[in-house]
């Protein structure tokens, strides 16, 4: 087929080259436009753009397709279908009629559990034991379409960059078998939707009034990025991994030497962090240099 990808994060990358390797044509390469990596520093161009430019593929990093010369830009490719994977634009009605196909979203959740932009953090903060990617037909709806293919996959103790990277594979395989199919769609049942909103700054701030057991999953939820964070001496530490243990205590008072933190329900005992400005390191190498006594409230 000839297609449209529209992809920007890593997430994105695996179903581009999946695509090219089983022998689509890539027409070109929807992707936001570069971005500011840092203080200073020059734009830096998204995953899938870099990707798309060593595979030789036209790229377009228009700031929205809300406007008719864009649409109209779009619609000249003559497109089969569009292929979107963490795109991050809205897609109108016009960009979504073009393809004679339509467009197909490779979404991170099993539909209709988790519709919206995290639905991977969502899935782990909220204790699932499972998730997965499903491939459906795009509609004006958020993620509100019909589905063609889904699979699923267990969530266990994985971080949300663990989870990623493995759901891009899965999203890639299914993404090649539903384009060799016959693409037929179910509707989405009515029953079982959850959303899954954009993660807010403040939410990543780790709340120890809560059991260990969910700071522990929102340590894995954060993880990577942004970081479950605390205070310590005034200082913002974050902690990307940690272990539930037993003990007593008030909520966020360090128990011990090892940095074991109270909860409303057991305790946390982190085992990787990272000072602001600093490498992550094991909790030991922290303490070395930067005693947090037993009593200490985070």
């Amino acid at each position: 087929m000839n297609i449209i990808f529209m992809g920007t994060p890593p997430f994105a990358v695996p179903a581009l080259d999946a695509l090219v390797a089983a022998g689509h044509t890539i027409v070109a390469v929807y992707t936001r436009a570069p971005q500011p990596a840092g203080r200073g520093k020059p734009l830096a161009r998204s995953a899938v753009h870099q990707r798309a430019e060593a595979l030789g593929i036209p790229v377009l990093t228009p700031k929205s397709l809300k406007n008719a010369p864009e649409q109209a830009e779009f619609a000249a490719f003559d497109a089969d279908v569009a292929v979107v994977a963490a795109y991050g634009l809205l897609l109108p009605p016009a960009i979504l009629a073009a393809p004679r196909l339509g467009c197909l979203n490779i979404h991170a959740s099993l539909l209709p559990r988790w519709r919206g932009a995290a639905p991977i953090q969502r899935a782990i903060l909220a204790g699932d034991e499972q998730t997965g990617v499903t491939i459906m037909q795009m509609e004006a709806g958020l993620d509100t379409g019909p589905m063609i293919l889904s699979q699923a996959t267990p969530i266990a103790r994985k971080t949300s960059g663990e989870l990623t990277e493995e759901l891009a594979m899965i999203g890639a395989e299914l993404m090649v078998r539903a384009l060799a199919g016959s693409l037929a769609a179910t509707p989405q049942p009515e029953t079982g939707v959850t959303l899954a909103p954009k993660i807010q700054k403040a939410e990543t701030r780790l709340d120890f009034q809560q059991p260990a057991l969910a700071v522990e999953r929102a340590i894995r939820a954060w993880n990577p990025a942004p970081g479950g964070w605390t205070e310590v001496h005034s200082e913002r530490l974050k902690i990307l991994s940690a272990e539930v243990v037993a003990g007593e205590s008030s909520p966020g008072v360090v128990l011990d030497s090892a940095l074991t933190i109270g909860t409303s329900e057991g305790a946390i005992r982190p085992l990787l962090v990272q000072r602001a400005g600093k490498p992550a390191m094991p909790v030991r190498a922290l303490l070395n240099g930067w005693p947090i006594p037993p009593g200490t409230r985070l």
